[in-house]
């Protein structure tokens, strides 16, 4: 049985936009609140209900849903007092007495405003006005309440129709509809039927049937348009509408393949009884001689009225009650979803996202309009590095700008032996530049979050940047690094404003016990010092996917980028870390790894290096340099299919890291690792990673990909985390590091 949902999932995240708003009319529909449960990931969903009854009805009616998924989706779920939205009820009743007295009617203030304020109308209206991107409804409500004025105040084209997808269980023959998939469109959702509204709806259909069926799964979509009767009546197109409407079709599809080739797949063929399409003979009846694109058979059936329609899909999901099913309607800008009484939470889940998909698939859908539900912040991202500074502009999780500033050696060169903070001044002019040359400035935006620098050990967690934090940052009290000037710059650009700075997750967190720290020497203690803001944003982001919390998750994260580090994540704590930011760990591109004592203390003495040189070796000229010359790790596997030693050099990182990674099972206390997280820019490659988990396999947990550092949405996600409420924000403090 084709995985509609999978496939669903798989397209829509394949989107790189907001989600859409989504807001439910029947909150209190227990099938409706399961639905939701698992929706979180791709919408954002608005409840017209108190929190509190929400909490109550998943607790006593969806015991059966796990807690953790409960709480996941009250924190991403919006609830609402239809009562206390004072300004979009102004805003509803002003149009409503409009549209009354075009239609020569007339209601009292307190009429009008109880009309506006029913949850059917106000879901509606708030899809029209731009406050939600798509409304949800029909379960409970009869079709003066819901579905007649979701059409008329969302109608976007003048034809409209309902189009219902199927997939049959395995257990029905392919030889009737290939791959079990069948799609009935309904037609007799408009008052009148000619050639060119019937030429329109039957493209429709089958454009929406491609849009959600990649072409892997269905190579054609078959359209058949029934008609009704021989003579024509008032139910339904005759023989002769059929085929006028027919001639019309190709020029219809041709402006649909000028925008995507996908839609060449599309055969739309009239005048077809429906016992035949319905019929295992329907595929040798398209047939035709020295044509191929009619392949196995007809998928869509473009029926003539709403009864046929709806008596078909009726009769379906009488028939096959284990079918997946869902209905999708065109001509509102795919922005409503209208639901059967009889349906299931899965109908429900798999409506909204078949809907979802098609309203991302339209090229006017970026964003919701108004972000009074689910604020939009801006947030400026900033992250200095040592010749370059990144500035990323956000827009609630999404970033809609972004530049590496450069900084070329002459340009550096003026502050030689000087502390980094020296060149505060040049960096913050850059990024102020930044802001002004494309169009802003800092009263445009929500928050500033910055990479933080080389602090005291701190937990992790987003930080106000305060006086404290300043002094130390400015002084270099655990070391001089490019990060340290983030904190800085963001406090001078949002100093004299109500936009707060902040830092995320900086190098310097540490949440490990003694038991980690202490060596086999009294006078040496192992430091917590690694790629935090990634290994902690990772870890986040696999919670986020699995509509959990960093809190409930057991995971191993592996960076591997110029240098490697490997940190096990104990629900909500980073309790074990290698520093790598002192070469300790993996070998990798540019570090030598934990090297044996004795072997190292030899060298140190031997006279052959200075010390500048050795901590060269350790950090910037080791690993991969120092092997074999190049810090490029596609370079060195394509040397390593005829050169042996870098093929061995490969084969030992490979089996270094995998052996770092299991070496954290004991940091977990006995509980089981859910996932291993490869992040970084060396697990771009497809090789590596397969190699990491062929050893690893043994842990009996899965493996995700996250490729690259993402440390600038790991940035402004904590800045978004702390305005939205969802974390407390932290301040630096002596009592923070006082161990």
């Amino acid at each position: 049985m084709f995985d509609i949902e999978k496939s669903l999932e798989q397209q829509i995240l394949s989107f790189n936009r907001s989600r859409p708003v989504v807001i439910f009319t029947e909150s209190v529909d227990i099938r409706v609140l399961e639905a939701v449960s698992y929706l979180c990931r791709y919408i954002k969903p608005v409840l017209l209900e108190s929190e509190e009854r929400i909490r109550s009805l998943y607790e006593n009616e969806a015991a059966a849903i796990d807690r953790s998924r409960v709480e996941f989706t009250i924190s991403e779920s919006r609830f609402i007092n239809i009562a206390s939205e004072h300004g979009i009820l102004d805003e509803f009743c002003h149009f409503y007495r409009g549209q009354l007295e075009s239609e020569g009617s007339r209601k009292t203030t307190e009429e009008i405003r109880s009309a506006v304020s029913d949850p059917c109308l106000f879901g509606i209206l708030c899809v029209k006005f731009g406050y939600a991107d798509m409304v949800v409804g029909g379960i409970t409500h009869e079709p003066i309440t819901f579905f007649r004025p979701m059409l008329k105040y969302l109608k976007k084209r003048k034809v409209q129709c309902e189009t219902g997808i199927f997939v049959l269980s395995d257990e029905h023959s392919e030889k009737v509809f290939p791959k079990n998939i069948i799609v009935f469109g309904d037609v007799g959702v408009n008052a009148t039927m000619d050639e060119e509204t019937l030429a329109n709806l039957a493209v429709d259909i089958c454009t929406i049937t491609r849009n959600i069926i990649p072409e892997d799964v269905l190579s054609n979509i078959n359209g058949a348009i029934v008609s009704y009767s021989n003579h024509g009546s008032d139910e339904g197109p005759s023989p002769v509408l059929v085929n006028k409407a027919s001639s019309l079709v190709p020029g219809l599809l041709e402006e649909y393949i000028l925008k995507d080739q996908r839609y060449k797949t599309i055969n739309i063929e009239g005048e077809v009884k429906v016992n035949v399409a319905l019929s295992e003979r329907s595929a040798m009846y398209y047939s035709k001689p020295g044509e191929k694109d009619w392949q196995g058979g007809t998928n869509v059936i473009i029926c003539p009225n709403l009864d046929m329609g709806n008596m078909l899909y009726h009769l379906y999901a009488t028939r096959f009650p284990d079918a997946k099913k869902f209905t999708i309607i065109s001509g509102i800008g795919f922005s409503a979803v209208d639901l059967a009484k009889d349906c299931s939470a899965d109908d429900i889940r798999l409506a909204i996202k078949a809907t979802m998909l098609n309203l991302l698939q339209k090229e006017d859908w970026k964003k919701t309009p108004q972000d009074n539900f689910f604020p939009m912040y801006r947030i400026l991202s900033i992250n200095p590095g040592s010749t370059s500074t990144k500035v990323s502009l956000y827009e609630g999780e999404y970033q809609i700008l972004s530049e590496e500033l450069q900084h070329k050696p002459e340009e550096l060169k003026e502050f030689e032996n000087e502390p980094v903070t020296s060149q505060f001044e040049y960096r913050r002019t850059m990024v102020v530049n930044f802001l002004t040359e494309n169009g802003y400035s800092v009263k445009d935006l929500d928050a500033v979050s910055a990479r933080g620098g080389l602090l005291k050990p701190i937990p992790h967690g987003t930080y106000a940047v305060n006086d404290l934090m300043l002094q130390h940052l400015k002084a270099g009290i655990s070391g001089e690094h490019a990060s340290n000037l983030g904190g800085i710059i963001a406090e001078s650009l949002t100093n004299g404003s109500n936009v707060p700075a902040f830092i995320t997750d900086p190098v310097v967190v540490d949440e490990a016990d003694d038991r980690v720290k202490i060596t086999g020497i009294k006078s040496i203690k192992r430091e917590i010092i690694s790629h935090a803001l990634n290994q902690i944003a990772s870890a986040r982001r696999y919670a986020y996917e699995n509509e959990t919390f960093y809190e409930n998750i057991n995971v191993i994260v592996c960076h591997m980028g110029g240098g490697i580090s490997i940190g096990a994540h104990h629900r909500g704590r980073y309790v074990d870390v290698n520093n790598a930011l002192n070469g300790e760990g993996p070998f990798s591109p540019q570090r030598s790894g934990t090297i044996p004592a004795g072997a190292l203390i030899d060298l140190c003495f031997s006279g052959r290096l200075s010390e500048k040189e050795i901590r060269f070796l350790n950090v910037g000229g080791g690993g991969f340099y120092d092997l074999l010359g190049t810090t490029d790790l596609r370079e060195i596997i394509e040397q390593a299919k005829t050169d042996a030693f870098a093929e061995t050099v490969i084969e030992a990182l490979i089996y270094q890291t995998a052996k770092a990674i299991c070496s954290l099972l004991p940091a977990f206390n006995g509980e089981a690792v859910e996932q291993v997280i490869l992040t970084g820019g060396m697990v771009r490659s497809d090789f590596l990673v397969s190699e990491i988990e062929g050893i690893i396999n043994q842990l009996n947990c899965g493996v995700t990909v996250y490729p690259g550092e993402n440390e600038m949405d790991a940035l402004a996600a904590g800045a978004v985390r702390v305005l939205q409420g969802k974390e407390q924000i932290k301040q630096y403090s002596s009592e923070l590091f006082s161990k």
